[in-house]
């Protein structure tokens, strides 16, 4: 078959099933191409594109600056590897420290990576800097997380999908409840060996679980009170997705009328990946200051791919993008207008018992168990109506379109949503 030869859906996703390893079970559309806040399939239907590639593209697919940054180095350098340096990295190292507010910038290429390698920097700290005897040191994580896949990751996911059969599970890890302050404080005070706590500002493979106002800002007390890191995972929630920069509103630079009256909390260690690059490339990174980063030394850690040239061009280029077209405020406006026309509707039918989220990472709830086909079926149906989505945990439908979307588009959008909804109850 030539890679030129033109595809039906069908015979793709046949493909797929036939050659690829069944590890997701996607929605049955084929996409093949993206502009801003659209993608059409193979047969060309045009859709608006409501998941963002779980919060990647939040710069809208195939963002020019993005893409030209990526060509142009591209064709210039790709690959150095860490056994040189290269023009590029120290540029975009500057440019991620300073826009977060951190001494530095450890790269890596995906969410999972970055997650991994906070983990380890936690750890060694803990032995270099708190005085953790060898391989006691412990991380508080919370129930219902999403940090990734890797072995490590799973060993303290609830997830049994993810977990069932992929045993021995790491040591070290203890699980406590989310958005329980008391939780974190008993745990804290009753053992030493504590080296950090890791948590999602928002759970948003939980379904957009938003915490409770403050819980964030206490916990970071919490952690300092005991010197333990605070590590916040933004790798889906970060780079303007909820409205400001940070979901933890660390050193935020968005307008005050984001952040008025909420504490500001800075993590000891920031994870971010995703809409780092823009989605136009796998570029991810911890960031930390010099007295936590000092811990790592040659050989302690590394990646042939991280940092790489193609990949510190396109983390500027996508973080201009956010700063240049404000994306955190029109995160923000549009987020506050979505779950307000939602509100309207939802007392009118049955099938939705709720919306939930911050700036444009939210979620309905379905009025079913999560064992149902309801909320899948419910996608279908937006599908048809030239809209995607995908549920999850089984009754939750998550919503999170790119953040180049115009009110006028958003409102169209609830539109479909809305008329979708109606449509689906009436013929139950």
């Amino acid at each position: 078959m030539s890679v030129l030869e033109r595809l039906t859906s069908e015979d793709a996703i046949a493909l797929e099933n036939e050659y690829g390893a069944h590890n997701y079970h996607p929605l049955p559309v084929v996409l093949s191409r993206g502009e801003g806040v659209y993608v059409w399939d193979v047969e060309g239907k045009k859709y608006y594109d409501f998941l963002s590639a779980y919060s990647a593209v939040n710069q809208g697919h195939c963002h020019p600056k993005i893409v030209g940054a990526m060509v142009k180095q591209a064709q210039t350098l790709t690959l150095t590897s860490r056994a040189f340096y290269n023009d590029m990295l120290g540029k975009f190292e500057k440019y991620a420290s300073e826009t977060f507010g951190f001494d530095k910038l450890l790269p890596m290429n995906t969410g999972a990576e970055a997650v991994e390698t906070a983990l380890k920097i936690c750890r060694k700290w803990a032995y270099e800097k708190k005085g953790i005897p060898e391989n006691e040191a412990e991380i508080v994580v919370c129930e219902n997380n999403f940090h990734g896949r890797t072995t490590t990751i799973i060993s303290f996911s609830n997830d049994e999908v993810a977990r069932k059969h992929f045993g021995p599970y790491t040591q070290g890890f203890i699980k406590i409840e989310y958005d329980n302050l008391q939780a974190l404080e008993t745990v804290l005070k009753s053992n030493k060996n504590i080296a950090g706590f890791l948590v999602e500002p928002i759970q948003g493979e939980a379904g957009v679980f938003v915490p409770s106002e403050g819980y964030l800002a206490k916990a970071k007390a919490l952690c300092e009170e005991h010197n333990v890191l605070f590590i916040a995972d933004e790798v889906q929630t970060g780079i303007a997705r909820t409205g400001r920069l940070l979901a933890t509103c660390g050193n935020c630079s968005c307008a005050d009328k984001h952040c008025s009256g909420t504490p500001e909390v800075k993590p000891d260690i920031l994870i971010l990946g995703k809409a780092l690059s823009g989605g136009a490339y796998p570029v991810s990174g911890v960031l930390a200051n010099d007295n936590i980063m000092g811990v790592i030394r040659p050989g302690n850690h590394g990646s042939t791919f991280g940092g790489n040239p193609v990949a510190a061009a396109v983390g500027m280029a996508a973080l201009e993008v956010v700063k240049d077209e404000k994306l955190a405020q029109n995160a923000f406006d549009l987020g506050e207008l979505f779950r307000e026309e939602l509100n309207k509707f939802i007392p009118n039918c049955s099938l939705v018992n709720a919306v939930r989220g911050k700036g444009l990472l939210n979620a309905i709830l379905i009025n079913d168990t999560e064992d149902s086909s309801t909320a899948w079926d419910i996608c279908m149906a937006l599908k048809e109506n030239g809209l995607l989505a995908k549920p999850t945990h089984g009754n939750i439908i998550r919503f999170a379109p790119p953040l180049v979307m115009t009110k006028e588009q958003l409102l169209d959008c609830v539109s479909i949503i809305t008329t979708t909804l109606t449509n689906f109850e009436s013929e139950l």
